[in-house]
């Protein structure tokens, strides 16, 4: 069923109800568009985790944070353009 939602003049577009309850996206998600050959296409992005890895143990809980922070973006990263390909 398809569902139809206006641009606005900021260029925000309202993810209808009943998609965001079935994909489970909530306020403060984060979504991923892309151009494919049909047209846009909207994917809800997941969170990932860096955590697990291995780090010297001498690395402060603010460094762990940080290279935690990069690998989740990185993975997401790859993630994404998985679908752009």
């Amino acid at each position: 069923m398809a569902e139809t939602t206006r641009v606005s003049q900021k260029g925000q577009a309202t993810i209808p109800q009943s998609l965001r309850e079935k994909f489970d996206i909530e306020p403060g998600d984060q979504v991923v568009w892309w151009e494919s050959d049909d047209g846009i296409v909207l994917k809800k992005r997941e969170p990932s985790s860096g955590r697990g890895m291995l780090v010297p143990d001498d690395t402060t809980e603010e460094e762990r944070e940080a290279v935690a922070a990069t690998l989740a973006e990185e993975i997401r990263d790859r993630r994404d353009s998985e679908w752009t390909e």
